[in-house]
């Protein structure tokens, strides 16, 4: 069953996607909510969604006026909203590439809770990680059991080519390699 932080975030999922879609924002869900609903660890810790750019102050007034509230981002690549005092971000530029149409396409409808929503496939939730790693934020504690859960469902191949510019993706993708997770013959 999940945790009550768990199941309060899924509702939040639900309230999100039935909000966005009755104004026809197109969004996918990431991070760790995606995570879950792909098989891999809970996570209570927020809901992540990505949209156009052009789409996030709609998808903010729209989640404002199904009774949500607005808070100020200090990052420039996102929005956040609260769903009570579950946070919602609103992303539009991950690791400072934009969200397009593509990338947007690049999910598949699952059930999350009791919603049906679009999800962002692993592998892209995973590149989104290993490109927000970095030199104060260097952590695989909890990057090593979501590739571990959904290695199945991973392109390990295109995994490393979109990473390949960072070091600390490539050093992650060795010591995963080395551990078994990866695919054989699969290498950062």
């Amino acid at each position: 069953m999940g945790s009550a932080v768990q199941n309060a975030l899924l509702r939040t999922v639900t309230r999100v996607s039935t909000a966005l879609r009755s104004e026809g924002i197109r969004f996918i869900l990431t991070g760790g909510c995606a995570v879950y609903a792909r098989g891999g660890p809970e996570t209570e810790h927020d809901v992540d969604v990505l949209v156009r750019e052009d789409d996030a102050p709609h998808a903010v007034r729209t989640l404002v006026g199904a009774g949500m509230r607005a808070a100020e981002a200090p990052e420039e690549w996102l929005c956040k909203v609260y769903d009570g005092d579950r946070l919602v971000d609103i992303i539009f530029r991950p690791n400072d590439r934009p969200v397009t149409e593509e990338m947007l396409a690049r999910s598949e409808e699952m059930r999350v809770g009791p919603a049906r929503v679009p999800v962002q496939f692993a592998t892209d939730v995973l590149v989104g990680k290993l490109l927000a790693l970095g030199p104060l934020a260097c952590d695989f504690t909890n990057l090593l059991p979501i590739a571990r859960a959904l290695r199945e469902q991973i392109d390990w191949e295109r995994l490393s080519a979109e990473t390949a510019k960072s070091p600390y993706a490539e050093a992650f993708l060795v010591l995963a390699h080395r551990l078994g997770i990866t695919q054989q013959g699969v290498h950062a």
